[in-house]
């Protein structure tokens, strides 16, 4: 029971796939998911599609969307700029607030990655976001950065990479292209993990992204609850990230940080993400209020 739908955000359309659950009976308003993918990827990445899958089983509705230039959705391909999917998230639970098949008042949302640092600074401006599922997000985008290529001894050459990209765009009014691993740095044991994503960005992406600060944001999002996964050694953001966003969240907020999975631990199926995911639904977002 899936409907592929079109969403409007600052003239641009959004593609989207809207599901329901095999056991929704007409009338009903269930509570919705709102599922964002990460950095480059799209609706069809592993990692959206266990969320969906998951919560679709639970009875949940559930609305995936390309972020604008990312998958089938409008805009500059390669332009992943987070302030600009803020406002992509903002016009998806318009759109899900609008639908008869949704309690409008129930509406959560589910990132992974760059799509949980979003639905961060979503969740913390706009109240319509009734709880959060952040999964390997991040709250600060220099620290984040540092942290990913100041140990390798290649933070210059990062900050010299925004720098020549500003200079060339006010010069030839182009945007500079970066390889996507020059952005962020991916092992190549997960690559296989990222579906049909962009390999070059515009140089605006790594700017928009170290000009990024969801920890600015996660302790508006109280008195709704806030659930923080990220993996103990995860190998792409360093889960010093959500632990910092703990010790600025209100209650009510859990951080769990797990051994044996890794940055994409939706996409890796594992069991105890599951049993903890369910359980604190459950407590802060059940089925039935």
């Amino acid at each position: 029971m899936s409907e592929r739908v079109t969403i409007m955000s600052e003239g641009l359309k959004l593609a989207g796939v809207l599901h329901m659950p095999k056991d929704y009976k007409a009338g009903e308003r269930r509570p919705a998911f709102l599922i964002l993918h990460g950095f480059g990827g799209n609706k069809d990445g592993e990692q959206g599609v266990w969320a969906r899958k998951t919560l679709l089983e639970w009875g949940y509705v559930c609305l995936q969307i390309d972020f604008r230039g990312c998958g089938e959705s409008e805009g500059v391909p390669g332009r992943i700029v987070p302030q600009e999917e803020v406002l992509d998230a903002r016009a998806a639970l318009t759109f899900l607030e609008n639908r008869p098949e949704v309690d409008g008042r129930r509406i959560a949302i589910c990132g992974a990655s760059l799509g949980a640092a979003v639905g961060i600074v979503t969740a913390g401006t706009d109240k319509r976001v009734a709880a959060l599922i952040s999964q390997g997000g991040w709250g600060s985008g220099p620290r984040k950065f540092f942290q990913q290529h100041g140990p390798s001894g290649d933070w210059n050459r990062f900050l010299d990479m925004m720098v020549e990209g500003v200079r060339q765009r006010e010069k030839t009014g182009q945007s500079m292209m970066v390889p996507r691993f020059d952005i962020v740095p991916v092992p190549e044991r997960l690559r296989a993990l990222l579906r049909d994503g962009h390999m070059q960005f515009t140089a605006e992406t790594p700017l928009g992204m170290f000009l990024f600060h969801p920890e600015d944001y996660i302790g508006q999002i109280s008195p709704r609850p806030v659930l923080l996964l990220h993996a103990v050694n995860d190998s792409v953001t360093p889960s010093a990230e959500s632990v910092e966003l703990y010790r600025k969240a209100k209650s009510p907020v859990e951080l769990h940080l797990i051994d044996g999975v890794d940055h994409f631990m939706f996409a890796e199926s594992n069991p105890r993400v599951t049993h903890l995911v369910k359980d604190w639904l459950a407590q802060y977002f059940p089925l039935q209020p």
